[in-house]
């Protein structure tokens, strides 16, 4: 069975929604749940689901991310996972990094990719006047946010919208998609997914 390994740096909603789509359809398997910081909520959560958790603090790296990645990668090698699922990881990794991993890496991102890579997605779509907003899972290469993509997810942007209320409407969608991309994406289906 595909082994899974997911990165998070918060609450882990993205994280729990593909463990728990791993665990009730057996599509995969969650190896282990990792974070670059010990207080990520998300780790208990893991944890409470029975999944191996690992947190390696970035700031005690400094400016050095080849260290915090060489001691990132000592927990995700041992877990040998097929596939490296980044779920709210809010690092930016190195191109040595993501060559080690590379067609076997996933991101998802909360705007319609190439639009918006980086951070304040849904600020910007609503600075821009966009009509529709959402989210994408592609595939993780050495430049940022800019892999092939797998599948998209689209919201509408409504009338009073502010950057929280379209970013909650994002996530909903977000929620939806990864579990859907992941299980194409472990079967060997690399065609874009449109949902919504």
């Amino acid at each position: 069975m595909t082994r899974v390994a997911l990165l998070i740096s918060g609450g882990g909603s993205n994280m729990l929604r593909l463990v728990e789509a791993m665990q009730a359809e057996g599509f995969a398997r969650p190896v282990l749940v990792a974070s670059n910081d010990p207080e990520a909520a998300g780790l208990a959560k893991a944890a409470a689901l029975g999944i191996p958790v690992a947190a390696v603090d970035h700031r005690s790296f400094g400016k050095d991310r080849a260290g915090f990645e060489a001691e990132l990668l000592k927990p995700i090698l041992a877990a040998q996972p097929d596939v490296l699922c980044l779920a709210g990881f809010m690092r930016v990794l190195t191109p040595d990094f993501v060559r080690r991993f590379e067609g076997r890496m996933l991101n998802i991102h909360p705007s319609l990719l190439p639009k918006y890579p980086g951070l304040h997605t849904h600020q910007r779509a609503l600075d821009a006047g966009d009509t529709q907003a959402g989210c994408t899972v592609h595939q993780v290469t050495a430049e940022l946010d800019a892999g092939p993509i797998l599948g998209q997810a689209r919201v509408p942007v409504l009338a009073g919208d502010t950057a929280d209320t379209l970013a909650a409407r994002v996530l909903g969608q977000e929620h939806r998609l990864y579990p859907a991309v992941l299980r194409r994406f472990v079967a060997g289906d690399r065609s874009l997914l449109q949902l919504g």
